[in-house]
């Protein structure tokens, strides 16, 4: 079966920096409903489009396609006593914004006296990315995935 919409497609994949280091060894597959439903980049999604189990594909996201340039209004300095007692550098935190619906993911990335930084970038936006799959398998979703957006099953989104 080819890759079309509505199909759930499992991959095996790693991502790299456009170094060559290792940003995600994929240890579990990637698995999502292809046409659009947002579980992969649009770019690899397109690239895939039309391929077979065992198709591999190499691309390379630039920052717009993968998670974004690196926004310097996002990073704030926040007074250490809005925080728990328990925080270190690397602990991350959703914020909820006025005229966004969408809680921000937050990452503190430094604690200094009486302040904390905050940075609600992606840990790896601007950055180029260089994206390595190949097709496992590719078979119909059924009716309860549409529904909900996502796969189900191994691999897939299991609960509510």
């Amino acid at each position: 079966m080819q890759i079309a919409k509505n199909s759930v497609v499992t991959l095996a994949y790693q991502v790299h920096d456009s170094d060559g280091n290792l940003i995600d060894e994929g240890s579990q597959p990637l698995v999502y409903i292809h046409g659009g439903y947002d579980g992969i980049f649009p770019r690899i999604e397109e690239e895939l489009h039309g391929k077979d189990v065992g198709a591999t594909l190499k691309v390379k996201l630039e920052p717009e396609e993968a998670f974004g340039e690196y926004d310097a209004e996002l990073v704030n300095v926040e007074a250490r006593n809005l925080f728990p007692e328990q925080i270190e550098v690397g602990m991350q935190f959703e914020r909820g914004s006025e005229d966004d619906d969408e809680d921000m993911l937050f990452t503190i990335t430094d604690i200094e006296g009486d302040k904390v930084v905050v940075d609600g970038n992606h840990p790896l936006a601007g950055m180029s990315l260089v994206f390595s799959c190949t097709v496992t398998e590719v078979r119909l979703a059924n009716t309860e995935e549409l529904a909900h957006g996502h796969a189900h099953g191994p691999g897939g989104h299991h609960h509510h």
